[in-house]
């Protein structure tokens, strides 16, 4: 399938339903009460699905590959994140599984479209 539009990214749909499944999480009265950890966790949830965005729109493959990377670490970043929503009683163990889980998807989603982006850009796509 052809690349057309960021929303036919994979690994940014992924990174949409990273953000709503934390979005959802936050809702709890526990959890809407830490403003700071709060935003925190949000913001980072959509950094990942705005990076791939954002880099979609990048002049070259080296400069798409660098919102890539962000996307990736913002995934790693709400993952260290759901550890504080956990010791804090905000979220049972099933909820920090279920988007622990999913920020791994998101996240190795990401690596592979970097790999394959690398690797178009040296000549070679891997089919």
């Amino acid at each position: 399938m052809k690349i057309e539009r960021f929303e036919d990214i994979e690994a940014w749909q992924l990174a949409r339903e990273l953000t709503r499944k934390v979005y959802e999480l936050t809702k709890k009265p526990r959890f809407a009460g830490d403003f700071g950890l709060k935003r925190q966790i949000q913001e980072a949830a959509g950094s990942s699905m705005h990076n791939i965005a954002e880099g979609f729109d990048s002049e070259t493959n080296p400069e798409f590959i660098r919102f890539l990377r962000y996307a990736k670490r913002s995934c790693t970043e709400v993952q260290s994140e759901l550890y504080v929503a956990l010791d804090q009683q905000y979220i049972t163990t099933q909820e920090f599984q279920n988007v622990y889980d999913h920020a791994g998807r998101t996240r190795a989603a990401i690596r592979g479209f970097i790999k394959y982006l690398l690797a178009y850009e040296q000549g070679n796509p891997e089919r």
